[in-house]
């Protein structure tokens, strides 16, 4: 991938509807508060082996019975996810505090539940850290680099942040574009 490359997907994602998400990656700051944190790792737990747009759809089954005090299983039924989206949304305070508190943040999201060595970056990049999520998208797209050279180099070149360059190239991949 080289910049006018980028710059055309980026262009063209635009065009089909998703600069606002080009917009949030741009702006995304270090998380601010224990909701917000708890509304980013559930997305994230949610997301995980699944297409965006049923995620989507899923997420927004489960809030109610989550701000109700009630299990998210009311509106989604995996015994896994739901347990640990569960936890998070319970113990969101305590999480929130141990992160920031944390030496090592991106080391510390591992340790959430149904959050692994790969969806870690997705998570940190959602709560203000500038980095890549190294999924299977950005590896392929990204060979013979790594994903983190790859995006690395174009936000050097673009002067994007290294997570719009993420989200401009998944959300490229997401749509067939790559």
């Amino acid at each position: 991938m080289n910049t006018a490359n980028y710059l055309h997907l980026k262009q063209k994602i635009a065009e089909r509807g998703f600069a606002g998400e080009i917009e949030w990656a741009t702006n995304v700051a270090d998380c601010p508060d224990s909701q917000t944190f708890a509304c980013e790792t559930i997305w994230v737990i949610l997301n995980a082996g699944m297409r965006e747009q049923v995620a989507r759809i899923i997420q927004d089954r489960i809030w109610p019975f989550l701000h109700r005090g009630e299990s998210s299983s009311g509106g989604f039924n995996h015994k896994l996810k739901c347990r640990a989206i569960d936890y998070v949304w319970r113990e969101r305070e305590r999480l929130f505090a141990e992160w920031r508190a944390a030496d090592d943040r991106l080391e510390y999201l591992e340790r959430l539940p149904h959050i692994g060595p790969i969806t870690k970056y997705h998570l940190a990049r959602n709560l203000g850290m500038n980095v890549c999520k190294p999924d299977r998208h950005l590896v392929r797209i990204a060979a013979p680099l790594t994903p983190h050279e790859m995006c690395a180099m174009l936000a050097k070149a673009t002067g994007d942040r290294i997570g719009v360059v993420d989200c401009v190239i998944w959300r490229s991949a997401n749509l067939g574009l790559i």
